[in-house]
């Protein structure tokens, strides 16, 4: 059959499915390029009807962390579904490890060849479930010779933290991830915090220093310094590096790091359906 037929012919089951481009030219390859056959082949297996799936919202899910010692490397990512109950199903987690054993093998380079990737997990996933499914995000960090890394993961998979540190201590790597799940840090230390989360913060800042009536009459220099010194309070709050430490009361993180002579090069959390509105009139 010429290649052109065969596009008008998958756009033609496309349209009446709804079902993805390779899932029709599959169907049409299995079918001798008979439509209709076509598209009960694609309603038998369930590709049709997960298409409709397409605009809902899959909001509930897991994290995953993954270290391999041997090369160096953590793997962070959150997978989605719609309800709780295909989260906690041994498919799901069996998608879930397909996809984190995938991105340490491979390594892709961003989220839209990580789905490529993944795409014939994800489909059978989603029609064993009944549920519309997706890889949101992941992180890879690589650790240098020396440099350690560490991991937590809360409830199951409602949180996973990577953490990596300038000199190894995998006791130290891991209750800073406990921490860090626990406490939710944005910022390493008010000075990674990026202008666009400070600026935001200063605005907020002067509006309340210009309505205050015990500031009405402080220059204007003065001001700027209260509102500068309000910024730093609020955004300290959310910065690793200020926070006390959940392990030692009384210290805070970068106090606690300086003792061991160790220091956090970076951290990952990922939240599942952090972000997310989920629609409340979506239905199961």
């Amino acid at each position: 059959m010429a290649d052109q037929n065969t596009i008008e012919l998958i756009k033609t089951l496309r349209a009446r499915t709804g079902a993805g481009m390779m899932d029709c030219k599959h169907a049409l390859e299995a079918n001798d390029f008979d439509v209709e056959k076509s598209i009960d082949w694609l309603r038998e297996k369930g590709i049709a009807k997960q298409a409709k799936r397409a605009g809902r919202t899959a909001a509930e899910g897991l994290t995953a962390v993954r270290i391999c010692p041997k090369c160096g490397k953590g793997v962070v990512a959150e997978i989605n579904c719609e309800t709780d109950f295909v989260a906690n199903s041994d498919k799901f987690h069996e998608l879930v490890d397909s996809v984190m054993t995938y991105i340490m093998e491979n390594e892709p380079k961003d989220l839209e060849e990580a789905k490529a990737g993944t795409t014939t997990a994800f489909t059978d996933a989603a029609l064993a479930v009944g549920e519309k499914l997706d890889l949101r995000r992941f992180a890879i960090v690589h650790r240098a010779e020396g440099e350690g890394l560490g991991s937590y993961i809360h409830m199951g998979g409602k949180i996973s933290v990577l953490v990596h540190l300038a000199k190894e201590d995998e006791a130290l790597a891991n209750s800073l991830a406990m921490h860090i799940a626990a406490n939710n840090p944005l910022y390493l230390a008010l000075e990674s915090v990026p202008a666009a989360d400070r600026e935001r913060e200063l605005q907020i800042a002067k509006t309340e220093v210009a309505n205050d009536p015990k500031l009405v009459s402080k220059p204007d220099n003065v001001k700027a310094t209260i509102a500068e010194r309000k910024v730093d309070k609020a955004l300290s709050a959310y910065c690793l590096l200020l926070q006390d430490y959940l392990f030692e009361p009384g210290k805070k993180v970068g106090e606690v790091l300086k003792e061991k002579g160790n220091e956090v090069k970076g951290f990952v959390r990922f939240q599942v359906g952090d972000g997310i509105s989920k629609d409340p009139n979506q239905e199961d």
